[in-house]
């Protein structure tokens, strides 16, 4: 079985700190480099991102040059925590409409 943050398939490769995770900013120009569409999800009240003047997602979101796709969760919808455990119907059904749109 993989280690905890090793992808499938790579076991024993340690992953670079700055891979995945909340801490990654993608300031390095990284986002710039993805081609394909990109749908990025925000919680408005996420606890492990940042939703202070500029949420993490929204940053993501701005430095993505790829097509690309914000979803935003809201409290009234019940989908405004991190990985939006009270719509998950409403955010798979839309997850799910975008990849229908999309591919």
């Amino acid at each position: 079985m993989p280690r905890s943050g090793t992808p499938p398939g790579e076991e024993g490769q340690n992953l670079p700190a700055s891979a995945g995770g909340a801490s990654q900013s993608f300031k390095d120009g990284s986002a710039g480099k993805i081609t394909c569409p990109v749908l990025v999800c925000e919680a408005t009240d996420d606890l492990f991102y940042s939703t202070a003047e500029e949420s993490d997602p929204r940053k993501l979101y701005r430095r993505l040059t790829a097509p690309k796709t914000l979803l935003s969760f809201t409290e009234e919808e019940g989908g405004d925590a991190h990985c939006h455990p009270g719509a998950l119907r409403l955010a798979v059904a839309r997850i799910f409409d975008w990849l229908d749109d999309t591919i």
